[in-house]
């Protein structure tokens, strides 16, 4: 193993831990989140945590069907956070 694959290794292990860490904390914070708008932030944040999760495993794999996924995902994250947000504050999401 060379000096820049295990440099390469030692990235990605402190990025799935920083993600990991990241991630529960928006866990902790949709639990004890104040308010509504608090828990919709942190479940969108979530989103994007696994977003970056599922590209990290596609880097450490060497996969690219990873990437395509993210993609995917970070769509209906979107989706889904703007018509929480509009049920929250309207109270309907078809209008």
């Amino acid at each position: 193993m060379s000096n820049a694959e295990s440099l390469m290794n030692i990235a990605l292990i402190v990025a799935f831990v920083v993600v990991v860490v990241a991630q529960i904390m928006c866990m902790i914070r949709l639990w004890i989140g104040p308010s509504t708008g608090d828990r919709i932030l942190a479940l969108d944040t979530m989103v994007i945590n696994a977003i970056g999760l599922i590209v990290l495993l596609g880097i450490a794999q060497g996969f690219t069907i990873y990437f395509e996924a993210s993609m995917i995902i970070a769509m209906l994250g979107f989706v889904s956070t703007v018509a929480y947000a509009r049920f929250v504050l309207r109270g309907d999401i078809i209008e």
